[in-house]
């Protein structure tokens, strides 16, 4: 097995725990729930793209490159995104 077979292998297996998460924290069926899981399963999406992505290259370094940093922007901006919903809390109304 390549290098990059390995690489996109280990990306793909850390978003299994991030679709555990996702499942797990929507459970309660709230609007609330749903979002966060909503949000664990968006970045569990990306984790996958990415690794499928990355396999695909075929040991380019500057699309693996472009890979990486794509894929770190969208987990990112889901994370600010998951923050922004957690603080704005169980009735919808942001925190002051």
């Amino acid at each position: 097995m390549g290098n990059e077979v390995i690489a996109a292998l280990v990306i793909a297996l850390t978003g299994v725990p991030a679709l555990g998460i996702a499942a797990w924290s929507g459970r309660d069926g709230s609007a609330h729930a749903r979002g966060t899981g909503l949000r664990w399963a968006l970045i569990a999406l990306c984790s996958f793209i990415a690794a499928i992505a990355l396999y695909f290259s075929g040991g380019n370094r500057s699309a693996a490159l472009a890979i990486g940093i794509g894929f770190a922007v969208a987990v990112n901006a889901l994370a600010v995104s998951m923050v922004l919903h957690l603080r704005r809390g169980n009735d919808g109304a942001p925190r002051k």
